[in-house]
């Protein structure tokens, strides 16, 4: 079988030049839907039937992930039980391209009862659900790339980059940030590549550190980090409470080989490595990662920009999360 592999690429060519026409769509209408969506008090509900539909669905998916609260409506399914989901504070995004399939008008005079904002994403200005609708977004006329030009490609094509503009304009303007993602994001590795230190070191703001003074001997700090939850290294600060250097537990062990007791006499500046590597609180977990690997070590000390000590990152803590690899 010969595949006409050049009309493939006129079918992308298609859509990429149609995506190209639309973005005039970017207006002042477009601008009330973001900001429609930007001061929503409650959920972006995205609808739509057949293709439309499942271009909505991942709109709202999109939005759902980026900060604005958001899920899927089937218009058929409004009918039998899943109005339900609408709320007073709701706003209604519809994606249709003729703008006059049955379900979708019955869906509108439902929205409208329940005076419900409606924005619509459609390719006929003059529809029904254009003319319903609190802001219309129109794509105008467009030619589907399809053999027979009827399938929606082109169409449905458009709409995506429209959901996917609105989205992703609204999530700019509330600042959403690499942390929020990772909130929206806890088990996919993105979101494991994108968490910071802070998230993953084993130690919470406010907990109590292995932390011991730089004048204090080995006695001392043994008897000030007993209480302190798992750690396999402590951490030396100056008077200014800077981090100074690190002493692990390998290094308590060479010294009890070498002195036996009399080791612990010693002041922790003696057998402290100084000036340690360190990592700033704020920084990647993938960025710890590179350095575990790169100085063969085990704990890494997390400091604020002050370089004062905030938490203490292990290796384990970072294999738990799956950012190696």
């Amino acid at each position: 079988m010969n595949f006409d592999l050049d009309y493939a690429k006129q079918v992308i060519q298609a859509e990429a030049d149609a995506l190209k026409a639309i973005v005039d769509v970017v207006d002042n209408t477009f601008g009330e839907a973001v900001e429609m969506i930007y001061n929503c008090k409650g959920s972006v509900i995205v609808s739509g039937i057949g293709k439309a539909g499942i271009i909505g669905q991942k709109i709202s998916a999109t939005l759902a992930s980026t900060g604005t609260p958001s899920h899927f409506l089937h218009p058929a399914e409004a009918v039998h039980g899943d109005l339900g989901r609408l709320r007073k504070h709701d706003i209604v995004m519809v994606l249709s391209y003729g703008g006059e399939t049955q379900e979708v008008i019955r869906l509108i005079n439902i929205v409208k009862q329940l005076d419900i904002k409606l924005i619509a994403i459609t390719g006929n200005g003059d529809s029904s659900l254009s003319k319903h609708s609190d802001v219309t977004i129109s794509m105008g006329k467009l030619d589907e790339a399809c053999p027979l030009g009827v399938a929606p490609s082109v169409s449905t094509t458009c709409m995506l980059a429209i959901g996917d503009a609105i989205a992703l304009t609204v999530m700019k303007a509330r600042n959403f940030s690499v942390e929020d993602y990772v909130r929206f994001h806890p088990g996919g590795s993105l979101g494991a590549k994108l968490m910071t230190v802070e998230q993953s070191m084993m130690f919470r703001p406010g907990e109590k550190l292995p932390i011991v003074n730089i004048d204090d001997t080995i006695k001392q700090l043994l008897q000030n980090t007993d209480d302190i939850k798992r750690h396999g290294a402590v951490m030396v600060t100056e008077k200014n409470g800077k981090l100074s250097g690190i002493i692990t537990d390998a290094d308590l062990r060479r010294l009890l080989t070498k002195h036996g007791t009399k080791g612990f006499e010693l002041n922790v500046k003696d057998i402290m490595t100084k000036d340690c590597k360190r990592i700033r609180n704020d920084a990647l977990a993938a960025q710890a990662t590179a350095i575990f690997h790169k100085f063969r070590i085990d704990e890494l000390p997390v400091v604020d920009a002050d370089d004062k000590p905030v938490g203490l990152i292990d290796v384990q803590d970072i294999v738990t999360i799956k950012v190696v690899g």
